[in-house]
């Protein structure tokens, strides 16, 4: 399995999916380059008062990317195939309309257009509500380009006691999208249970 992920944190409410993703797969001493664009660095301080300088420093290991740096080596084809995946967590809708439409405005533009040329798993965690004719279309174009969407929409089988076990469930959901073990949530009924 490649030990490397690119993860990237977008300016959609619900930056503690990203944050969470970070903890998680830090701590599963994967090689993770990280990507808050300047909206998703602003929605970090409002919802969880976690800056860029909190993460370097409870993160030593993760390599913190601009969004503008787009000469960087996870831009390149022949570089991000070495990796296990992309996740865009909290994928904001207007950073879904760059990737369905091909624009690149930004490092997280590239590096999912690059994804998907080179058919490297990319999830995005959509979290807005409702959705409007134009973000299903858009989801539409990115599944059909090979694109994983993931609604941030926990379930609730797993009897979830906090708002963590919701996050928890989303969090492991993408993690089930790139085939890593994880046990952030229990699953729908074990073997034994029929």
């Amino acid at each position: 399995m490649k030990r490397k992920i690119v993860l990237c944190i977008t300016g959609a409410s619900g930056s503690i999916y990203g944050y969470r993703l970070l903890e998680v797969l830090y701590s599963m001493d994967f090689q993770l380059d990280l990507i808050v664009s300047t909206a998703g660095a602003v929605v970090l301080k409002e919802e969880l008062d976690i800056s860029l300088k909190d993460i370097q420093q409870k993160f030593p290991k993760v390599r913190l990317i601009s969004e503008r740096a787009i000469a960087d080596r996870v831009a390149s084809g022949s570089r991000l195939i070495n990796y296990a995946g992309v996740l865009i967590a909290p994928c904001s809708m207007s950073t879904l309309a760059c990737v369905a439409n091909g624009v690149n405005q930004n490092l997280i533009h590239r590096v999912s257009e690059t994804a998907l040329k080179e058919k490297v798993p990319l999830v995005l965690i959509i979290r807005e509500a409702p959705y409007s004719l134009i973000h299903l279309e858009n989801m539409l174009k990115v599944a059909k380009a090979g694109a994983t969407i993931l609604p941030a929409s926990p379930a609730f089988y797993h009897k979830p006691k906090s708002v963590e076990d919701m996050v928890d469930f989303v969090v492991g959901k993408a993690l089930d999208c790139l085939r890593i073990e994880h046990n952030l949530y229990r699953r729908w009924k074990t073997e034994d249970q029929g």
